[in-house]
């Protein structure tokens, strides 16, 4: 289990969070295609993209200078959260 509820609770206050680190679970991916497998607009991913980030929940796993095609990954803490959250059917 985890201690990081702090994590969970900011992540399951947005459905946007929520979608994009359980694409982000699933193997890594760019923005545009998590906001086409999720359905959700680009705006919207790109900004819960950048809070997960800052959590250190996700990470960009391309250089930063890239401007196109950013890749992004579920870290080893974003798992125990998105784990967490299955596991206590919170999203």
């Amino acid at each position: 289990m985890t201690d990081n509820w702090d994590e969970v609770s900011y992540v399951i206050s947005s459905s946007y969070r929520v979608a994009v680190l359980q694409r982000l679970a699933d193997s890594p991916a760019t923005p545009s295609s998590i906001a086409a497998d999720t359905g959700r607009p680009i705006t919207h991913v790109s900004r819960a993209l950048q809070g997960l980030r800052d959590h250190g929940l996700v990470d960009l796993l391309v250089s930063e200078e890239r401007q196109k095609g950013r890749v992004y990954g579920i870290t080893d803490s974003g798992t125990t959260v998105w784990e967490t959250i299955e596991a206590q059917n919170l999203a």
